[in-house]
Order: structure tokens, then sequence, then C-alpha cells
């Protein structure tokens, strides 16, 4: 019979018939991706795929060219629940199907409390009803396909640094109002079909022993059906998180839940046969919904494809596009009209670099990608001259050689040979290949992807050849590895990062520092790149570590380069060009290197000289129309140059389609109408979690409780360089006529609107959204912030049209967490409503009078 057919089943007959060596391996995960099947009863497995910008598939290693959508906090910048659902629904849940997965692991809705932290771009917005709104629009379209997702990461994975150890403290008001608040509101509009839980611990035990979450709030108040599953690698006990709720461990190598450790917990009297069964359902539960909304996946040849379509493309420019946000545009100076130009110079290192994502579990490989370039060439008339220059180097490691490497035959990549070792503990390899494959990656993060058979200890051999260059330039290389890795050029030792090493971040904080060497290329010569690569780690005696594990599921190596360049020649240069160009496009950010999973950044500046190559505008000449397109990053920077140019765009990472939807903002093909999802301060020290973001003693104290992002700001009256919700237009927009309906609340419910009149007052036409927040009443016993975003909404209108806004205020817009009552708590009073276009621009204002409260508990 089909796999679907478990669609059918009595999950009451088959949970009676269950043994307890079946209930443990359901509830703990088989191989990387996958649930167990138990083919005696029918029960098929369900293949899971990471998210949260695309649906990697099974390989980090080689793996199936698939969308990259944009990072989170671009699709946050949309404030767009409409398209975020289209997403969800034509992009995603098509995807994963084409994954031959049932479930995506995302979306990633943790708040931006700190935009150092790693994973800061997975996150939608430093905001929790503009979180929740977008998290949920994301999971009603990707559930709406047939596909489930696992949202992520409950709760208060906010860092990466000790991200297993620390512990996130806090009030329970703070947990409630601010970090669970995206998860709650997803919960009550799309009903995620599982919940992936944090590595840390809140307030005590870790997230995924954690009772108080997943058992009192999650399934007991929110009423949450589902099943609940650990990040990977994110559960530390047997009975703590069988007895808290937690339905399944992933993934299925390394684990916990092995057959004979929970029988040894059941016969402890750690753990009933009757919770292990609870657990096994819930699992059960899930398979039999994913069996039942999309059974092609389940009875598919369970194959990954790549397949593209030109609608999928046009989608993909659209969300690209919509999420950019116009920072700055003094005089004007865009859109740039290419009729006008006889000469535009790009500049900057991101300009013509491959970023697209953040790095983490999040990257994956491209189907296709536009770098801002080729977009801005693309869309610029033939007569028009493009000069380029990188200017200042943007990478944190030396860029990788995917693109540089050939084999033999002239094709794209190097030859890898796998090759087994005599024994089980011989560190020496046998001559003869196990496997050969040809590779057209330089970042091998190998994981479980070794081929099937290989010994626990093996070695691979990576031959190539560099593309040869017409002059003679000396060439730097970077060699990090998580294992043991050499490097030859033409048979000359270059880097040996095999010896001894320095403990680093790479491959998820398993592998080495990067270990460089400069070789000498000749010019017209193809130099012969040979690699020697191991999965057994070299002691690391400056780290105090001589520990020689064998990295069975982190094993990876990567091969960067770059021409060694001077930099003031390269700033020269780059300023030279713009100095005899009629527009200069800067090209400026971070890329994968700075943010990632795994670690946090340290510090908001960009990198290297960026920083000071952005400010080098030359005001002496009048025709130059300078700006800076910060295009290549996820989360908030800060710009001491801001005030020296006079246009900034920023446009986070934007996937695939980056170039084209760059190009379309800036040459007014496309309005822009995104608004920032988290606050720009002028300086690290202005953020709200300055001084209690990082782990002390494995504590993380969240010592600004409810007052995150632009709540902080407006509390303590600094000025951020750039507001939370602010972004600008081509057109401009006129608010006026603000009323505020008279409340009506029953059955514990308020409900009330919010109307005013919106106005394209510009000459093209454009979207505005329009924000609104609410301010508590001066009588309240608790401190509030001045005001709090409510609700939202995008409107587009022609030059001159009007329209009729209409925003529902609801018991979540009036309601704070009371501590002691334990319950959410509306006082009567008078609240002010606040509409405008950003948290530091409110236009106008009115009144919601509550004659009496309420309390209320639940969604």
């Amino acid at each position: 019979m089909p796999p679907s057919d478990f669609a059918k089943a009595n999950l009451d007959e088959i949970v009676e018939q269950l043994t307890t060596e079946e209930a443990i391996q359901l509830t703990a995960g088989v191989g990387f991706w996958a649930t167990h099947a138990v083919p005696r009863l029918g029960i098929p497995s369900i293949k899971t795929s990471d998210g949260p910008n695309g649906i990697r598939g099974n390989h980090f290693f080689m793996g199936t060219p698939a969308k990259c959508l944009p990072s989170a906090t671009a699709l946050g910048a949309t404030w767009d629940p409409t398209l975020i659902e289209e997403v969800g629904l034509k992009l995603l849940a098509a995807e994963t199907k084409l994954r031959a997965a049932s479930i995506a692991l995302a979306p990633t809705c943790n708040i931006q409390r700190n935009p150092l932290g790693g994973r800061s771009f997975e996150s939608f917005s430093e905001d929790p009803v503009l979180s929740g709104t977008i998290a949920a629009a994301y999971v009603k379209g990707v559930q709406s396909g047939g596909i489930g997702v696992a949202i992520k990461h409950f709760v208060a994975n906010d860092k990466e640094n000790d991200r297993m150890g620390y512990d996130s403290i806090m009030s329970e008001r703070t947990l409630r109002e601010i970090y669970l608040m995206p998860f709650m509101l997803a919960q009550k509009y799309a009903q995620p079909w599982s919940v992936m839980t944090a590595y840390n611990r809140v307030n005590g035990p870790h997230a995924s022993e954690n009772k108080h979450l997943l058992i009192d709030i999650l399934r007991n108040e929110w009423g949450f059906q589902g099943m609940t599953m650990s990040d990977w690698f994110g559960l530390y006990s047997i009975d703590h998180s069988l007895n808290a709720g937690l339905d399944l461990e992933m993934p299925g190598a390394n684990k916990w839940r092995t057959i004979e450790l929970v029988n040894r917990a059941i016969a402890a009297r750690k753990v009933t046969t009757r919770t292990l069964k609870e657990r096994a359902r819930k699992v059960l539960e899930l398979v039999q919904r994913c069996a039942k909304e999309a059974p092609e996946v389940l009875d598919g040849d369970g194959l990954e494809y790549t397949r593209e379509s030109e609608e999928d493309k046009v989608l993909m420019r659209k969300v690209a596009s919509d999420s950019i946000v116009l920072l700055k545009n003094e005089g004007n100076l865009l859109p740039l009209k290419p009729q006008a130009l006889k000469k535009i110079a790009i500049v900057g290192g991101n300009a013509k670099a491959f970023v697209l994502s953040g790095g983490g579990s999040a990257a994956l490989k491209p189907s296709y990608f536009i770098s801002p370039y080729d977009g801005i060439t693309n869309a610029l008339p033939k007569d028009v001259e493009v000069t380029y220059s990188e200017g200042a180097r943007a990478a944190l490691t030396l860029p990788l050689l995917d693109f540089d490497l050939i084999t033999e035959n002239g094709e794209r990549g190097w030859i890898g040979t796998w090759h087994k070792h005599e024994h089980e503990e011989s560190m020496d390899a046998l001559e003869e290949p196990f496997q050969t494959r040809l590779i057209d990656e330089t970042r091998i993060f190998v994981s479980l992807s070794a081929p099937e058979g290989i010994t626990r200890r093996w070695t691979m051999k990576l031959r190539g050849k560099l593309r040869p260059r017409p002059y003679d330039v000396k060439f730097e290389f970077g060699l990090a590895v998580s294992g043991r890795a050499k490097l030859w050029v033409d048979g000359n030792l270059v880097i040996d990062n095999w010896t001894k090493q320095r403990r680093g971040e790479e491959f998820f904080g398993s592998g080495s520092k990067t270990e460089t060497g400069i070789y000498q290329l000749k010019a017209n010569t193809a130099h012969d790149i040979y690699v020697e690569f191991c999965n057994v780690r070299a002691p690391a005696p400056e780290d105090g570590d001589n520990d020689e594990a064998v990295m069975d599921v982190n094993a990876g190596v990567r091969l960067g380069g770059a021409e060694v360049v001077d930099p003031d020649t390269e700033m020269e240069n780059a300023v030279q060009l713009a100095k005899e160009a009629d527009a200069v496009i800067a090209v400026v950010g971070l890329n994968s290197d700075w943010e990632s999973e795994g670690y946090d950044r340290t510090t908001l500046a960009l990198p290297g000289r960026t920083t000071s190559s952005s400010a080098r505008s030359s005001p002496q000449t009048q025709k130059q129309s300078w700006l800076r397109s910060l295009c290549i990053q996820g989360s908030a920077i800060t710009l001491p140059w801001a005030d020296s140019v006079p246009a900034i765009v920023h446009a986070w990472y934007l996937g695939n389609a980056t170039g084209d939807a760059i190009a379309d903002v800036l040459f007014g093909k496309v309005n822009p109408s995104g608004k920032l999802s988290l606050t720009f301060p002028k300086r690290l020290e202005d953020v709200p979690s300055y001084g209690s973001f990082h782990s002390e003693d494995g504590s993380v104290r969240y010592a600004e409780e409810i007052f995150v992002g632009y709540r902080s700001y407006l509390l303590r009256g600094i000025a951020p360089e750039f507001a939370f919700g602010h972004g600008l237009s081509y057109t401009t927009f006129s608010y006026s006529d603000l009323e505020i309906s008279k409340p009506t609340i029953s059955n514990g419910e308020l409900n009330a609107t919010a109307s005013l009149i919106l106005t394209n007052t510009g000459n093209v036409a454009g979207s505005e959204i329009v924000q609104l927040y609410v301010s508590f009443p001066k009588t309240s016993d608790v401190s509030h912030p001045p005001y709090a975003l409510k609700t939202f909404a995008k409107v587009s209108l022609n030059p001159g049209q009007s329209e009729k806004v209409k925003l529902s205020l609801d018991k979540y817009a009036v309601s704070y967490w009371n501590e002691r009552l334990a319950r959410w708590v509306v006082e009567k009073g008078t609240f002010t409503v606040k509409t405008g276009t950003s948290s530091q621009d409110l236009k106008l204002e009115g009144d919601l009078v509550l004659e009496k409260g309420f309390e209320w508990n639940g969604l």
C-alpha cells in the first residue's frame, strides 16, 4: 500500500499496538532529517527540511539548487502579510514538495533583541506584533499548500554564543508580552502543525525540558494540538524532556532517546510508558496530517528536484524589491534616470560578491543569482559606460573559489576522491579511491553526506586548477577545516592546517580558524590546486585543546582566496572612478561570514575599511550623485557617514533576485515601500540590551525587560539613526481625519476601529504602511512603553487618490500581563491611539476610552 494510506489509519488502534521499542523510536528521528517509520503498522517516515528563507533539502554538501528568498528581516520589512502568505503558498510550500519533504523547519520568529545576534537576519522584527503578524501569514501560506511548518525557536533564542547553555532570565511579563507574543499570534491566526524548541534555558530549565512553556502555556493555555520537536542536538536529557512535553528529538544521529537509554529510564520510573506513548501519538498525528494534506510527497520517489518558472521568478523579484527600504533621498536623487547618465561608477565589496543570505542552517545553494553589479548594468542602456572597483573588501574570510576552479577537462569545480582508512582508529588513508565525484563547491560541509560504507575515519582529496589570469600576481589562499587539512599549489605546501590548529567558529563551531598562505601566480597559467582533508581534527595547543575528535557530524573544509592588493591603491582607484562618473553606487554591507548561526557579531560597524570608504565622497564635484546601497546584510549596522551622503538604500539579504530587485528600485521601476523592521542605532551603546546581552556565567539577564527596540529609544529619549518603521517613497502621503469608534466589549473580546484618510500627494503611484501605536492610560498601576505598535495596513494609491483606511483594535491592543494575577488585564481608562509613518513620526492622535476593564487568558 502507498505510504499516504496512513491518512486513513485509526490512531487509537495504532497507538495501542505500538511496542515500547516502537514508541521509543517514534519519539526520535532517524538519520538527520526524518522521523522513524514502523513498516509493521504501516507508519511511514516524513522528512523535514531547513528554512526559513528557502528550502535547502537533505544536503549541505552538493545540495539541490533551490530558491533563496529574502531574509526574514526583509520579509518583515514588507509589512505585507498578504504578500508573505502568497510567498508561503507559491514558493515555500512548492519548494518543500520539490525536496520530497513534508515539514519546513521555519519560520524563525524570535525577537531582534540585539542586532549583534548571529541569527538576527532569520527573525522578522524587534517588535512582537509585526513579528507575529508576518509569522502567521508565513505559516498560513505554507500550510495552505499542504506542507507543515515547525515554527521556531520556542523561545528566547536571541543570541548564538553559548546558545546551548545560557539561561534567558526575564520576568514573566517580559516573556509573555515580548518573546512569546509572536508565537502566540501565530498560534491564534495560523495554528502551526509543529513547534521547534530553542537550544537555551528559559528561567532555569532548557526550553526542550520546560514544562511551563510546553505544557502550561503552549498546550493548556493556547490549545496547541500539534507536535513539539527539539532543535537539532537541542535535547539534553531523557526523562526531563519526555515529561515536559517534548514529543520528538531531532536528529536521529548522536541522540539521547535510544531504545536502551529510554528503557533504563522507564525501569528507573523516571518516565512512564503512558507518557512515552503520548509523545509518540503526537508524532503519529503529524505524520497522518502530512499524509492527508500532501499525499504526493509521501508517495513520491523521494528524490529532490530544481524547478523554476517565470511566474516564480517574478514573485521572487517582487518580494525582494518590496522589502527594500529607502532610508534617505535628499534632493530626490533617486530614482536615477538612465537617459541622463553617460558614466556610472559601481564600487564596494558587495557589488559583485556572491552574497544572498546569512550563514548557518539558513544557507542554501541558489538555483540562480543576480549580483547587484549585474542587475544594475543589465538595467542600463548600452551606451552608458559602467566602471567598477571593489574599493574596500567586506569579507571576514577570503572569498570562496567556487567559480575560480576548473578540472583538467575545463569543467567548473574540482575532483574529489574519498578514501577509506586502513582500520577504524587508523590515520592512514588507502590510496585507492572509495568514491570519485565532481564537486563545484569550495565550502564543503559534509555533515552526514559521506559515502555509505566509508570508514568512520576517512580522507578526501580534492584536485583542480585555478583559472588563469592574464598577469602575474600574488594570491592569498585561506583554509579552514572541521577536521584537518593541507593545501598544495603546484606541489608546494602553502597552508598546513593539519599538524596543529586554532579552534574557530566555522561549521557550527566545530571548525578551525582560517590559516592563510600566499603564492605567486604566473600569467596565463592554470596552477594546480590540491587539498587533502581528513575528518579527524588536530590538536590546538594554543587553545589548550588536544582533543583529536572524529568529526562524524560536522566535518567540513573551506578554501578561499583572492589576489593580494594594496588597500590604499584600491581605495584611491574607487575614489577616482567616482570623481569621473555622473552617478556612483557604493554597494557595501555584510555577508554570511559576519552574520551566521553559531556565533554573534562583535560590532555594529561595517567591516574593515568599508566605513571610511563609504564617507569618501567628493563634495567639490557637484555633478556626483552619491548613494549607498547597503544591499547585502540582514540586520542593523551603524552608519557614521549617514549625514555626509544624500541617498541611502537598505536592501537586506535579497536571495536569488538580489540585483534585479535593487535595480528596479534604483531606476524607479518599483517605488520603494519597505519600512525598517528594526531600529538602526547611532551607536552600539544605544541598543537597549547593551550591557546585558552577553552570557555571564551561563546567564543572560533581559535587563531592559519589555522595553525592547524602539520602545526603549522612546522611553529614554534617544534618537536612533533610522527609526523602527521608517522608510521613504518616491511619492508623498498625507494623513487626516483620524476617528476612533466607541469600543464594545462582549464575552471577553474587545472591538473598536480606527479610521483615517490617506492621500497620495505626489506624482507617482506608491504604497504606504499605515502604522498604529497605542499608549496605555496614565492611571495604570504598572509601567508601559510610551507607545507600542498594535496594528498596521499597507495601502496602494495612485497620484491624487485618497482612501479611508480602517484598522481594527482588539483586546491584544490594550492588554498587559499581570504577574500577580497570572492573567492578561485590560484596565479601564483612556488609551491614546497614534498613527503615522514610523515609531518616531506619528502624525495623528485620538482617544480610545474604555469605561470598564476585564481579564482574560488563553488566546
